[in-house]
């Protein structure tokens, strides 16, 4: 189990091939998302910004996710050969995340020297930029340097996934819907994976009778995951 929810990334020393779960919230405590359209940028740039490569269109992606019924919604307007060389040249690899209204969580893999520390400031400078110009608003809108806890075994990284995935919990309107909620990996571990190779679930699915999504969900369901994180979370989020 993890003795806190998260540490400053100046203390922690990433490590080639090695886990972390990451999270950073609003400067404010105020909402990262204001519309749909924010929602899905945001996944846009989590998912796709994995690696150098140039994503373009991206407004259009947006644009043609945010019309789709929730249960069909993929990023089909990607070009094949961006999303090939997004994975040969990817510096970080996801396992799971929850976007929230004012802060996320990442449970990732580096997979390049200094990967993890490119990726965020890579998505966060992208999305503040297009925040800031849209509200027109000026300084920070991510609090601080995010924040990253090692994940150093297996039941570790069960836990943390399960800790994850119950995230959207909180949400009064998701309570016991969590495996519905859009901003959320949890329902690429138990329906398909509207990701593909872009997201890696068999990292923890294997740890469940080869693959067993449901076994997954069962454990997900019973863990006692939240409620052991649930105050050093919300003391890091209503810091």
């Amino acid at each position: 189990m993890l003795t806190y929810i998260c540490m400053p990334i100046r203390k922690t020393k990433f490590t080639q091939g090695e886990i972390y779960h990451l999270c950073n919230r609003s400067n404010d405590k105020g909402l990262l998302f204001k519309d749909t359209n924010d929602w899905v940028r945001f996944l846009i740039l989590m998912l796709y910004f994995q690696s150098p490569t140039t994503i373009y269109n991206i407004s259009r992606m947006v644009k043609t996710f945010s019309v789709r019924r929730p249960a069909s919604n993929t990023l089909d307007d990607i070009n094949t050969n961006t999303e090939s060389n997004i994975i040969k040249n990817r510096y970080v690899e996801i396992l799971c995340f929850a976007i929230m209204p004012n802060h996320f969580h990442i449970l990732i893999q580096e997979k390049q020297e200094n990967g993890i520390s490119k990726y965020v400031h890579k998505i966060q400078t992208a999305y503040a930029k297009y925040f800031n110009t849209k509200y027109k608003k000026t300084g920070h809108l991510f609090q601080g340097p995010f924040r990253a806890v090692h994940i150093k075994d297996n039941e570790q990284l069960l836990h943390t996934s399960a800790y994850i995935h119950r995230n959207p919990r909180e949400l009064k309107e998701w309570f016991n819907k969590e495996h519905t909620y859009l901003y959320s990996s949890y329902t690429d571990y138990t329906n398909k994976n509207r990701w593909g190779q872009l997201i890696n679930t068999s990292i923890i699915l294997d740890q469940f009778n080869n693959l067993d999504t449901q076994t997954y969900k069962k454990f997900l369901e019973e863990s006692g995951t939240k409620n052991s994180f649930e105050s050093e979370n919300q003391q890091y989020l209503e810091s």
